[in-house]
């Protein structure tokens, strides 16, 4: 067009840098929340996008990270873009980017939403969440009125970029975050064997030497919340009756039974001979990782027992699954005073060695959608150990109040449910052998 051709073009006076319809206030507020949403946004990916791109487990899941980091990028650029295109519109593609950037903000917060709703846990981003939902809808409806894709060369394939990556991020998400946590195998290989016993005739104790050995054989790498290793000496009276599996049912209280009678004998003994950690709390063990180690178990010659039973079992949390505290494997004693939080009276709690520290979901995603999770285990040479997974918090805890008695007081569904969703699960091995052949060795 001839634009010094006066009778096609009518000149109202001005240049671009002023608007024809004389409200500048409104474009200034239009502006100013345009922005303050777009950072809002731009914050939320960075978040979620920077602990999974650089720290997840899997491909998938880091690949979902380096997709809202991406994201976050083009919140950065839509910056600049809403302030020109609400001003001077010297980008022609001005109006298309900021579309882009609260297509996305409206996609993310529609799944952190959604993520939410399956809990329902009263937390604070959760307010963040709806706030940033409820302003990439007003976006998306002035984004509509002004009609900002006109400037799109391809519109077509533009909405087919937008709808491929939401695909491609939703596909990576639910692959990282549901399917292989749920399908992927484990698989160990434990065992505790005793080895040949080692004395001399003077001395009036025997050496047997405990291996204790375990394998992660599996595609999974683990963490080991707490192990132990426990040698029991049984000791029993010989009975002629016979009647020894009459005594199965025990006690009439609720668990009250034995599971491993025999019928000539009679009164019948288990007492801790050794016991101590194996890896320790908090250690990992990678895929084809193996660990060992060796310990002397020491015994009178003239031992009342008849059998040793070693038992070498540990708690693990799949790492595809959850990810433990640093902190984790700093251990707190019960029984001292200046523990604060962790002491219990020994009278009323016994003695313990207390591991406790947060627990986080292998997605950014997740974590920001739900209350903290914190897991506990205790470990102690004549007890056999335990751990929890809660969303109680230790540290918010008033100190006239124990923490045993507070994991009595938890609910059992949820214990088992975040069990359950962070793969916590035991396995153990255990070997058994007669003390008089042991002996019979140790004089040969």
């Amino acid at each position: 067009m001839d634009l010094d051709d006066r009778s096609r073009i009518y000149w109202r006076g001005g240049d671009s840098s002023v608007w024809p319809d004389e409200r500048g206030l409104r474009r200034r507020v239009v502006i100013a929340f345009m922005l303050l949403g777009l950072m809002g946004s731009l914050a939320l990916h960075v978040v979620i996008g920077g602990v999974d791109a650089t720290g997840a487990l899997t491909f998938a899941q880091r690949l979902v990270g380096v997709l809202f980091l991406l994201g976050g990028v083009v919140q950065a650029i839509g910056l600049p873009a809403a302030v020109d295109y609400w001003d001077r519109r010297k980008v022609r593609h001005s109006g298309a980017l900021v579309l882009l950037g609260v297509l996305m903000t409206l996609a993310t917060t529609t799944l952190l939403l959604f993520l939410w709703l399956e809990e329902r846990e009263f937390i604070s981003q959760v307010l963040l969440f709806l706030a940033l939902w409820l302003w990439s809808v007003w976006a998306l409806s002035i984004l509509i009125h002004e009609r900002v894709w006109r400037g799109i060369p391809h519109p077509r394939r533009f909405a087919a970029g937008v709808t491929a990556t939401a695909l491609l991020t939703g596909i990576s998400l639910g692959y990282s975050s549901i399917y292989k946590p749920l399908v992927e195998p484990y698989h160990f290989v434990l065992r505790a064997t005793f080895g040949m016993p080692q004395t001399d005739v003077d001395s009036p104790y025997i050496h047997v030497p405990l291996k204790l050995y375990a394998k992660n054989d599996g595609g999974i790498p683990v963490y080991i919340v707490v192990d132990d290793y426990t040698v029991w000496g049984h000791l029993a009276e010989f009975s002629k009756s016979g009647k020894g599996l009459e005594k199965w049912r025990g006690s009439e209280e609720p668990g009250g039974w034995v599971s491993d009678v025999k019928a000539f004998e009679g009164k019948v003994q288990d007492d801790v001979v050794a016991s101590g950690q194996f890896q320790g709390p908090g250690s990992t063990l990678d895929v084809g990782e193996e660990f060992g180690m060796e310990k002397i178990i020491t015994l009178p010659k003239d031992t009342e027992y008849e059998t040793l039973n070693a038992v070498l079992s540990f708690s693990m949390m799949r790492q595809d699954r959850g990810k433990l505290d640093d902190g984790f494997s700093d251990w707190k004693m019960s029984w001292i005073e200046s523990q604060g939080k962790y002491y219990c009276p020994p009278k009323e709690c016994g003695e313990h060695v207390i591991y406790h520290g947060r627990v986080l979901y292998n997605d950014s995603l997740i974590n920001l959608t739900r209350r903290p999770r914190y897991v506990a285990a205790f470990w102690s040479p004549q007890e056999y150990p335990e751990v929890f997974i809660s969303s109680f918090n230790f540290a918010k805890n008033k100190k006239s109040e124990s923490m045993y008695g507070v994991y009595r007081g938890l609910d059992e569904k949820e214990v088992a449910r975040e069990a359950g969703r962070y793969g916590l699960s035991w396995v153990s091995a255990n070997s058994e052998v007669s003390v008089k052949g042991l002996l019979k060795q140790a004089q040969r």
